[in-house]
């Protein structure tokens, strides 16, 4: 067995956007505190960029303990050499036993070029974590082969373990205002002649498309609506009631959809307040995208639908029949003024 006794904590990477933590952050410090609790260690949080000192506050707020802090001009704009560099020498010189990446662009693209240097595993994608109080292992699990089984990984002979998560999947701690914690200031000897690569524009996306992980209603549709003219009743339900469109993977693999309304380990998390799953059969890389909004309502014909192990409400029938009855109740309702919003429904 290593001896892994110079390694201790949990670390969370703070991604930063906009002069923001951004939220997968802090879900991740969220579940980080709940894994150096049950080790009895520090949970601490890792700043790369400018001017982010000031953001060590918020991570303190949400549950950190020790913010290490790489603030300097060079930092400025993402580049995976230079925060690598960063969190590299943060690593060898502090030891955390595990660390924590948000399953962003900026995060996927971290963790794994700090994968290849340090003599470690990843675990990409992640839905749960948990940790062995007694050996501090960390049980980083996933759905697999298609999303299929959930499988939990291991990384017995090396440190720190790492992983990246999902997005939503976990939740962050309420916010303590006044919370304090310690602010460790690091550095490292980087010039700009050092790094290969340079940002000469950041130029943002112009389209604006309808944001399925921020809806706080989504009706969702899968394979069991028959086809794309079945598919049609999705968007009439969602549009009566004012919600976001949501699909399967299947739908989406068929070309009824485009692929960002997927929910699920191979498209988006979300979590609203309501969550209509209706003609999806319940595959676990469908549930772990969705199985933590706030209330659940599924229809299907199949009456062991594994989707209807995971919802607060199940009809069991016909979709093409129950959802024009559902369309039309609603706005029988909505004209009555007996729906004020379509947070009530």
């Amino acid at each position: 067995m290593s001896d892994f006794s110079d390694y201790k904590g949990t670390w969370v990477f703070l991604e930063v956007k906009d002069g923001e933590i951004v939220p997968v952050s802090l879900e991740l410090l969220g579940a980080g505190r709940q894994l150096a609790d049950k080790r009895t260690t520090q949970l601490a949080g890792v700043l790369v960029g400018h001017n982010v000192t000031p953001l060590a506050k918020k991570a303190f707020e949400y549950g950190a303990d020790v913010v290490y802090v790489y603030d300097a001009p060079i930092y400025r704009h993402y580049r995976t050499e230079t925060y690598m560099r960063a969190i590299l020498a943060c690593v060898e010189k502090h030891k955390p036993e595990i660390l924590l990446y948000g399953a962003t662009s900026t995060g996927k693209d971290l963790a794994s070029a700090v994968a290849t240097d340090l003599p470690t595993g990843l675990t990409a994608d992640t839905t749960q974590l948990d940790v062995e109080a007694d050996t501090g292992l960390l049980l980083a699990s996933r759905p697999a082969f298609g999303g299929n089984i959930m499988a939990t990984i291991l990384c017995k002979k090396y440190r720190p373990q790492m992983a990246t998560v999902r997005a939503k999947v976990m939740k962050p701690l309420a916010r303590e205002p006044g919370r304090a914690g310690t602010v460790i200031e690091e550095s490292i000897p980087l010039e700009e002649a050092d790094i290969r690569t340079k940002v000469l524009e950041i130029v943002r996306a112009t389209t604006h498309r309808v944001r399925i992980d921020e809806a706080d209603i989504i009706v969702a549709g899968g394979k069991g609506l028959g086809g794309p003219a079945g598919f049609q009743l999705i968007h009439r339900l969602a549009e009566t009631i004012g919600a976001a469109v949501g699909a399967s993977r299947d739908v989406v693999e068929a070309g009824w959809v485009e692929h960002h309304h997927q929910v699920g380990q191979t498209g988006v998390t979300v979590t609203p307040k309501i969550y209509f799953a209706i003609g999806i059969s319940g595959a676990i890389q469908h549930i772990v995208g969705m199985q933590n909004s706030g209330l659940i309502i599924a229809i299907n014909k199949d009456p062991n639908a594994a989707i209807f192990q995971c919802c607060h409400y199940g009809i069991v029938g016909d979709a093409l029949a129950i959802v024009p009855l559902l369309i039309e109740a609603f706005k029988t309702a909505l004209t009555k003024g007996e729906l004020a919003d379509a947070g009530k429904v």
